[in-house]
């Protein structure tokens, strides 16, 4: 991390990414106790938060798991969960350069907090370096606090009463607010996903509305010819 820290501008990064961080670190240490008192090793929710790296789809695999599914079952809920991370990946394509080595590295670190972060900044460098710094803070913290949380196991009690489900709801609102309020045409496409996704919350599995809620895109192709006209 400290190579990255080569001027004021990115230590900047750094501190506006702090509550990402600090979100992670705490929804991870929930995942790693939650994981445990289910009755799974320390090892599994430490190896999958290395190599799976993906929140939802790694608490719904563990839900499966520990109610009694198959590591089939458990990997198809994950893999459909994750399918939403084929158009964050399209989104920071260029931010991430044309090196595969680069790519391969960045698109295993390209997570709703990455990605929306790495969209705010104002020009391309900037992008770049948003996304590196926050991703790579990311997956540090978020490993650190998944093998604490496995270690504790069930000495920190129900986890889901201290409401950690609400902090990376708030830290992405706040990532992407900025955007909102500038352009009117972002600001429709995220109405129109957020109505989306709170319509079908009701009736369709943990973590889908997010990818459903990404129809609202199809608001901005329609509108993108006439304002090039415009």
């Amino acid at each position: 991390m400290r190579s990255l820290l080569r001027t004021p501008e990115d230590a900047s990064l750094v501190r506006d990414s702090s509550l990402v961080w600090l979100a992670s670190g705490i929804v991870g240490l929930s995942f790693g106790a939650v994981s445990v008192a289910g009755g799974l090793p320390v090892w599994v929710p430490v190896l999958m938060s290395l190599v799976v790296y993906a929140g939802s789809a790694q608490f719904s695999a563990v839900g499966i798991l520990i109610a009694g599914g198959g590591p089939l079952a458990a990997a198809a809920t994950g893999l459909l969960l994750n399918t939403r991370t084929a158009a964050f990946s399209l989104a920071v394509a260029d931010i991430l350069g044309t090196g595969r080595v680069g790519r391969f590295l960045g698109a295993h670190l390209v997570t709703d907090e990455t990605v929306a972060f790495a969209l705010a900044q104002p020009d391309p460098a900037r992008q770049r370096r948003a996304f590196w710094i926050s991703g790579l803070g990311l997956f540090a913290v978020w490993n650190t606090g998944v093998l604490a949380g496995a270690l504790a196991g069930s000495a920190l009690g129900d986890t889901a009463r201290y409401g950690l489900d609400a902090a990376f709801p708030a830290v992405l609102v706040a990532l992407v607010l900025p955007t909102v309020r500038a352009d009117a045409t972002v600001r429709r496409c995220a109405l129109l996903g957020a109505a989306i996704a709170l319509a079908v919350t009701p009736a369709v599995p943990a973590g889908a509305p997010v990818l459903l809620a990404l129809a609202g895109l199809l608001l901005h192709r329609r509108q993108s010819p006439a304002q090039a006209a415009a």
